[in-house]
């Protein structure tokens, strides 16, 4: 068995592991139970998005937009009422602070657009029914042309298409 971490601060065994990344250089910290609660790593409100948000407007890097006092004008909403409820007042919110919030969401995540995902099962059906409807265009087409060895061939497909449907109906 390997040796478990000690506590970087007290050298009891480590339970909480934190890595936080400034400036691409990776800073690592191993901490007790005990050290984690005192320095409030532990505590569910002791870190918030907010805060991070916070530091980083209060960043000289950043600009000063922290210290100037923006206000949303609807709610009247401001950087460090976010700070303190952790979400904002209002959805105008979320255009006032736009300058602060985005470049924290681009870090963070893959882009700042919500795409969601879509099902594997829901594309299948999705396919399937574009092709069924498809052939059932190529059959009206074929029949009003009279070509009826193209409309059997068609006729065949929307049935083998439609026998795609029936164990997923089932489900």
């Amino acid at each position: 068995m390997a040796n478990p971490l000690k506590c970087d601060l007290c050298s009891k065994p480590a339970t909480v592991h934190l890595t936080q990344i400034v400036n691409n250089k990776v800073h690592k910290m191993d901490l007790c139970e005990a050290c984690a609660q005192a320095k409030g790593v532990t505590d569910p409100g002791g870190f918030s998005l907010a805060d991070l948000l916070m530091k980083a407007s209060l960043n000289p890097e950043a600009g000063s937009a922290g210290a100037t006092g923006v206000r949303c004008e609807r709610c009247g909403f401001t950087q460090l009422d976010f700070k303190k409820h952790g979400r904002f007042g209002c959805p105008t919110c979320y255009e006032t602070f736009h300058g602060l919030v985005e470049p924290m969401l681009a870090n963070m995540h893959n882009g700042t657009k919500h795409s969601g995902k879509v099902p594997t099962r829901a594309l299948e059906r999705k396919s399937l029914y574009d092709r069924l409807t498809k052939l059932e265009l190529d059959l009206t087409e074929a029949i009003k042309s009279e070509r009826y060895e193209d409309a059997a061939r068609a006729r065949d497909e929307i049935n083998q298409v439609k026998q795609a449907f029936k164990p997923d109906s089932a489900r």
